[in-house]
């Protein structure tokens, strides 16, 4: 007989309402994988993108999809389930994982749902200080800051550049963080800090509190102040933002700085860039269960805080997009499983 669970399905491209809460079959594990009973599952920008048909993406890079998807990449949980291969984790303990990501991205994530599979090396044991809710909270938004701050932690070709990322030093340099209140953006901050870095945080006035709370030297509302007319000299920008706009910080740079896109697409400044003596680069965020467990210890001790903006029922996951299609989002929005 076919085990069932609650999950999140949707049959077709479109805007929040197409996701739907209903029974499917649980998940079959497979060599090399872990069975998780989520407690929390995480939303972020490539699960809107996905259910929306990857608009953004150019028509070339968008995958194959099959219906019904299943969204949701980030997780927290217990171990219901090894496969007889596995001895890093047992039933029972607490984990935390980034799900096959970019490689499901077609929606082979499935993390919208009580039980996923997850391959055991995508796996992190659950920080012991923080609940479920914010641990879920943590693993795409996070990754993403730490491999393009501290350390990429892989040798894959980087789909959005010829070059490999390589992060820039931090300790003592000037570094200003655009759309520090949303989910990459106050991790950057906070890990720019533990490394060193004088930051300047860039987002909308009501976040002060909350980004001076987190560690920025400066806090400029950009309703009211235009970052990329106030500074220069600096030596890095992070634009949490990205796109085409992020080339505006271009000018803020010092010669030998680096401008880093969180999200590339548009960004068509190179040529400028080279003649100022500047570096843009981006990544691609990978699943690294490793990199969770060296993060784990930073988000047990509060070097890292996980600020969540909002919490849902799993059933409710359409309301949780309308949340984030709402914008100006303070940290991650995470869906309640269990």
């Amino acid at each position: 007989m076919t085990k069932m669970m609650k999950a999140i399905c949707q049959y077709s491209f479109g805007g929040p309402e197409v996701l739907q809460y209903q029974d499917i079959a649980m998940p079959e594990l497979k060599p090399g994988e872990v069975l998780v009973q989520v407690a929390a599952s995480g939303v972020n920008p490539p699960d809107w993108y996905l259910r929306n048909g990857m608009k953004e993406l150019p028509p070339q890079w968008r995958p194959q999809i099959t219906f019904p998807l299943v969204l949701g990449t980030d997780i927290s949980g217990v171990v219901a389930a090894v496969a007889e291969d596995v001895t890093d984790f047992g039933v029972g303990d607490a984990v935390y994982a980034m799900v096959r990501f970019p490689e499901g991205m077609a929606g082979n994530n499935r993390g919208y749902a009580q039980y996923v599979t997850v391959p055991a090396e995508q796996l992190g044991r659950k920080p012991q200080g923080i609940d479920h809710i914010h641990a879920a909270g943590a693993p795409m938004a996070l990754l993403t800051a730490w491999q393009f701050l501290i350390e990429l932690g892989h040798e894959h070709p980087n789909p959005l550049q010829p070059h490999r990322h390589q992060p820039a030093p931090l300790k003592g340099k000037r570094v200003l963080i655009n759309g520090a209140a949303g989910g990459v953006g106050h991790f950057a901050l906070q890990l720019a800090k533990w490394q060193g870095a004088e930051v300047i945080a860039v987002a909308s006035g009501r976040h002060q509190a909350l980004l001076q709370a987190l560690g920025a030297d400066e806090v400029v509302d950009y309703t009211q102040t235009k970052a990329e007319d106030h500074y220069r000299d600096l030596d890095l920008v992070v634009d949490a933002v990205g796109g085409q706009q992020a080339q505006r910080f271009l000018p803020t740079l010092k010669a030998g700085g680096a401008l880093f896109p969180i999200f590339s697409l548009g960004f068509d400044a190179h040529a400028q860039a080279q003649k100022l003596g500047v570096t843009v680069s981006s990544t691609q965020v990978r699943s690294h269960g490793g990199q969770l467990s060296t993060l784990a210890k930073l988000l047990d001790d509060g070097t890292v805080r996980v600020v969540i903006d909002s919490v849902y029922p799993l059933a409710d996951a359409a309301l949780a997009h309308k949340r984030a299609a709402q914008g100006h989002i303070q940290g991650k929005i995470v869906l309640s499983v269990s």
